[in-house]
């Protein structure tokens, strides 16, 4: 393994986030290692958006420090997070929906300097997603939830991200377009070497895809360990996965924070 590829791709340390004198992420640490999917699991409220949204610079953290690659990049203008290869697919998809599906893959690659390639990277995505070469000249709010969020995906992509901040791809649409759409985050990572890191309440959809997890609890990291440990954790199985153990229901709460190397 060289140097490089010794330092992750994303490190959080110790982040503080608040909404005014609501402190939403405690104290939150964790690492994104190079072109591996990493998922971050739990319910509302348990500070996933707000992690996303002060990693790209959307909120400027109380304290702690955010690093791509060994640099910090915490009071960076989100625009020049993006320039560095960080591309926030926000939960909602966030489409322009009076534009066209091909004037929203434009605007995915508004921080690029140059022109050069941008057409290239816009018949990659049609690769994967087929569908919006079909709709280019369709207005995106005309498109399906499912459509939506590949446009969001594919519109991420544009700005030739080296990793990706997925807020909730799987929320609101049918498990048919969950699994084509997780089918494509696999391909990006796999094919285009692109990290990823996914925050997720479909405990079951993220494990199976992410190689790492995270669970969080009201703005602090409570597990951690590989997807297949977290899958077999009975914590896991009884909170997120509907497993239920006799003598058990409601009682188990999170006393510490597990880990597995």
């Amino acid at each position: 393994m060289s140097r490089s590829d010794a330092v992750p791709m994303l490190s959080v340390s110790n982040i503080e986030s608040c909404y005014g004198p609501i402190i939403a992420i405690r104290g939150i640490s964790l690492e994104v290692p190079r072109r591996q999917i990493v998922a971050v699991l739990g319910a509302n409220g348990a500070g996933k958006t707000t992690l996303l949204k002060t990693i790209s610079g959307i909120m400027e953290p109380e304290k702690g420090a955010v690093m791509l690659e060994g640099q910090a990049i915490v009071g960076d203008d989100p625009a020049a997070i993006v320039r560095k290869g960080v591309a926030h697919v926000p939960e909602g998809r966030e489409m322009f929906p009076l534009l066209s599906v091909r004037d929203n893959l434009r605007l995915g690659a508004y921080t690029r300097p140059v022109a050069d390639g941008i057409a290239e990277d816009m018949e990659m995505v049609f690769g994967y997603f087929p569908i919006l070469k079909e709709r280019a000249r369709q207005m995106a709010g005309t498109l399906s939830g499912g459509q939506q969020q590949m446009l969001a995906i594919a519109r991420g992509m544009m700005a030739r991200p080296r990793i990706m901040l997925l807020d909730e791809p799987s929320l609101g649409l049918s498990p048919l377009a969950v699994k084509e759409i997780f089918s494509v985050i696999r391909r990006l990572n796999v094919e285009q070497g692109v990290t990823m890191m996914l925050v997720e309440q479909n405990a079951r959809a993220a494990l199976e895809l992410a190689d790492y997890g995270y669970v969080l609890e009201l703005g602090r990291v409570v597990m951690e360990g590989s997807s297949s440990r977290l899958m077999s954790s009975p914590d896991i199985q009884e909170f997120y996965l509907g497993v239920k153990e006799s003598g058990q229901r409601g009682q188990r709460r999170w006393k510490r924070r597990k880990t597995w190397r």
